[in-house]
C-alpha cells in the first residue's frame, strides 16, 4: 500500500510526528500549511523544517540522520587559520538580516529554493528575534554571511553566502565562537555535504537531534547572543 503524505490542517499549528516522516524521499513529512512565524517557530521547535522550489507545494521535512556541528568541533584548517590571521574581513550579528538572506538566494546558478514567499517568511521571524544572521563587510560591503533560527540553545542553521574567498567559512567560525561562549550548544546543519563535512559537520540518527531539540530548547543562552556586535 502506498503511503499517504499528511495534509497539515490550516486551522492548526499540529505537524505528524518527525518518525512518519517517509524514508524515500529521506525525511519527508507533510506538505501544505503556511509560512507564518508561529508555524515556522513551531516547526524548528520540534526538529522540522520547510524545504520546497517554486513549482512544489510548500513541503515540511525531519531526515534520518540529521546533520549537526558542535560549535567547538568547528575545523580550522591551516589555510583558513593562515588567512584569519590577516582578514580583513569584519563580522557582526544581526547587522543586515534582509542583506544575507538575499545573498543566500542570489549565490546559485541552478536556481534556488530561497524565494520571496520564503525571504518573507525569514523577514517576519527576524523582526521577532526568533531569527538572526552573522554578517561578513569588507570596505562597508556585505560579502558573506548566514542565518537561522535560534531555538534556544540550539541554532537552525539554514543557508549562508560568500562572494570573497573564505567570507562564509569566516562568518562560520567566529558565529562557532560566539555562539559557543553564550552558552550554545548545537548547529542544525539538517543534511549533511562535503562543505559542512569540511567544517566539522556529523551525522547523528534522527532520535538523538530530536532529544537535543526538546532539551535545548528550554535552555536560554546568556544575555547579549543576539545583540548587534562585531565579532572577533
Amino acid at each position: 500500500m502506498p503511503l499517504i503524505l499528511p495534509q497539515l490542517p490550516a486551522d492548526t499549528l499540529s505537524f505528524p510526528p518527525p518518525s512518519r516522516a517517509l524514508t524515500e524521499p529521506d525525511g519527508l513529512l507533510a506538505f501544505g500549511g503556511d509560512l507564518s512565524w508561529p508555524r515556522m517557530r513551531e516547526a524548528y521547535r520540534q526538529g522540522i523544517f520547510p524545504w520546497f522550489s517554486e513549482q512544489d507545494p510548500l513541503l515540511w521535512w525531519s531526515p534520518n540522520p540529521r546533520a549537526v556541528l558542535y560549535p567547538e568541533a568547528f575545523h580550522l584548517s591551516r589555510s583558513m587559520a593562515r588567512f584569519h590571521r590577516h582578514s580583513p574581513y569584519k563580522v557582526t550579528v544581526d547587522r543586515d538580516f534582509g542583506g544575507v538572506i538575499r545573498g543566500c538566494a542570489a549565490d546559485r546558478t541552478d536556481g534556488t529554493w530561497i524565494t520571496e514567499q520564503v525571504i518573507e517568511a525569514w523577514l517576519a521571524l527576524s523582526q521577532r528575534s526568533d531569527a538572526h544572521s552573522v554578517e561578513v563587510w569588507q570596505d562597508g560591503h556585505l560579502i558573506g554571511g548566514l542565518y537561522g533560527m535560534a531555538v534556544g540553545q540550539l541554532f537552525c542553521a539554514e543557508s549562508m553566502f560568500s562572494t570573497r574567498p573564505n567570507a562564509s567559512k569566516t562568518a562560520l567560525m567566529l558565529f562557532c565562537r560566539h555562539f559557543s561562549a553564550h552558552g550554545g550548544q548545537l548547529i542544525d546543519c539538517q543534511i549533511l555535504n562535503p562543505h559542512t563535512a569540511s567544517l566539522g559537520a556529523t551525522e547523528i540518527p534522527r532520535e538523538a537531534y530530536l532529544q537535543q531539540v526538546a532539551l535545548l530548547r528550554t535552555r536560554p543562552l546568556s544575555d547579549g547572543c543576539w545583540q548587534t556586535a562585531e565579532l572577533g
